[in-house]
């Protein structure tokens, strides 16, 4: 009985690890794309009006565009 109490002790113990490992992995990914998001944010404001107007967008949209990257704005026609 006691070979089979520490066989579920063990197994209760390897998901515990498991699932704290998951949450490491998360929050270090969502560290990563927060500072990815952070890094485009300042490249795209460091461009000038003219040259954020070149690639579709204005410096209103900045932050939103940083925000989706996954989306493909160009697409979209905003009124000017």
């Amino acid at each position: 009985m006691d070979a089979i109490y520490n066989l579920v002790e063990l197994a209760q113990t390897m998901v515990s690890a498991r699932l704290g490992l998951t949450f490491l992995e998360r929050s270090w990914g969502a560290l990563l794309e927060w500072r990815e998001r952070c890094r485009l944010r300042a490249r795209l404001y460091d461009l000038s009006d003219r040259e954020l107007r070149d690639i579709g967008i204005t410096r209103g949209e900045v932050a939103y565009v940083a925000a989706n990257r996954s989306k493909d704005f160009r697409s979209v026609v905003t009124p000017r």
